[in-house]
């Protein structure tokens, strides 16, 4: 019987599959070339997100070379298939490289990363999906755990939240699965399952992550008793939770929560919610990871602005909703 399947010079160059593929590999590759550090240190997902899109990448390009070497013809025979077999890869493609790229997180400063050796007021550990820090001196009573601003480097924290704890406050930030506080709005349940020598407890979070932090607290009122919003806004109305504690902390220099943003989520907060207004900062002032696109330009120090979040901060939690 004659073999009647089509056949493919050997020299001929199977480009669409290997195209795809060096998408998938080089997104991989730059995003571990310029942000390794952060994908080490952050909640374990990215990294290994990151990782397996340059496997199946390499693989794609793997078994396009190997095909062609051996005189195979891949895919259908029908010319339609085919165009639409492209269609359907280049659309994935944009999908899943598009979303890695965009997920590439702000990387905390060095100013940050020295913070993580913690100070004589507060030890600093990290664990895969959290950094604690806790103050030496005494037993903490109340608590905070924090949710970062998307794609924030959960690190980048850490010194604006020295200051609190060691106010005496056990304060926790939330390492969230790829870097976005709705992979992780259970998480300060399980801080808080951990730590049942701390008596009152506050959630918080900045942009992103205090919208994830309002629904823990409307979904949890007898857990948590204080919320803290850095450059945020309730998802919902809270305006009926008269028990909860709330103080909103922003600048007045942010492009991102802009005033007209924070002033419009008054009606959605208990009327005692405490507005505290940072003349000059910006939305980035709120951790150490550099500039933000979009963001506004500042007319204050970082120092000096962080100086009056840390207050406006312990004012809330540091001696218990």
């Amino acid at each position: 019987m004659t073999d009647t399947t089509p056949q493919v010079a050997p020299g001929a160059r199977p480009w669409w599959p290997v195209l795809v593929g060096a998408c998938w590999i080089g997104a991989s590759a730059w995003i571990w070339a310029t942000r390794a550090g952060v994908l080490l240190a952050g909640h374990p997902a990215y990294a290994v997100l990151t990782t397996l899109v340059g496997i199946i990448g390499l693989l794609v390009v793997v078994r396009a070379l190997r095909g062609r070497r051996d005189g195979r013809r891949d895919g259908p025979r029908r010319p339609w298939l085919r165009a639409l077999g492209r269609v359907a890869a280049a659309v994935v493609t944009l999908v899943v490289v598009g979303s890695l790229l965009w997920l590439r997180p702000f990387p905390a400063s060095p100013t940050a990363l020295d913070a993580m050796d913690g100070s004589p007021e507060v030890r600093v550990t990290s664990s895969a999906t959290r950094i604690t820090l806790t103050p030496t001196a005494g037993a903490p009573r109340t608590g905070l755990v924090l949710q970062p601003g998307a794609r924030v480097d959960p690190r980048a924290y850490v010194p604006l939240l020295t200051r609190v704890s060691a106010a005496g406050v056990l304060v926790v930030v939330v390492k969230q699965p790829l870097a976005i506080g709705f992979t992780a709005i259970g998480a300060p349940g399980d801080v808080i399952d951990d730590h049942p020598e701390v008596e009152e407890w506050s959630v918080g979070g900045h942009s992103l992550g205090g919208v994830v932090a309002s629904v823990y607290a409307e979904d949890h009122p007898d857990e948590v008793g204080g919320l803290l919003l850095w450059a945020s806004y309730p998802l919902d109305s809270l305006a009926d939770r008269t028990d909860l504690a709330v103080a909103s902390v922003s600048g007045t220099n942010d492009g991102l929560a802009t005033p007209a943003d924070i002033e419009a989520s008054r009606a959605d907060l208990p009327a005692s919610a405490t507005f505290v207004a940072v003349e000059g900062a910006t939305h980035a002032f709120f951790g150490d990871y550099g500039d933000q696109p979009g963001d506004g330009t500042p007319t204050i120090s970082r120092a000096d602005a962080q100086e009056q979040i840390a207050e406006a901060s312990i004012a809330l939690v540091a001696t218990g909703p």
